[in-house]
C-alpha cells in the first residue's frame, strides 16, 4: 500500500508542476507575444479547450464542473 501512495505522491506532483508550467507559459506568451520558442501554441489549447467545452452546451459545463471539483477536491485533503 505504500507504494500506491508514492506513485500518488508523484501524480499529484507531476499535475502541479504541469499546472505551473500551463500558468507561466500563459504570462510568457501575454507579455511577450504569441511567438516565444518554448511556450508557443499554450494559450491557443487552451483556449481551444474551453471553445470545446463551450461548443457542448450542458455536457461542456458538467465537464468543467467534474474538472473543478477534482482539483478543489485534493487540494482541500491535504
Amino acid at each position: 500500500m505504500d507504494s500506491i501512495k508514492v506513485v500518488k505522491g508523484w501524480v499529484k506532483e507531476f499535475v502541479d508542476i504541469t499546472l505551473l508550467f500551463i500558468a507561466v507559459g500563459v504570462m510568457v506568451q501575454i507579455v511577450f507575444g504569441k511567438d516565444v520558442p518554448f511556450f508557443s501554441g499554450i494559450t491557443a489549447n487552451l483556449m481551444d479547450f474551453i471553445g470545446q467545452l463551450g461548443q457542448n452546451g450542458i455536457t461542456g459545463l458538467i465537464a468543467l464542473f467534474v474538472i473543478v471539483w477534482v482539483f478543489t477536491k485534493e487540494r482541500v485533503a491535504h
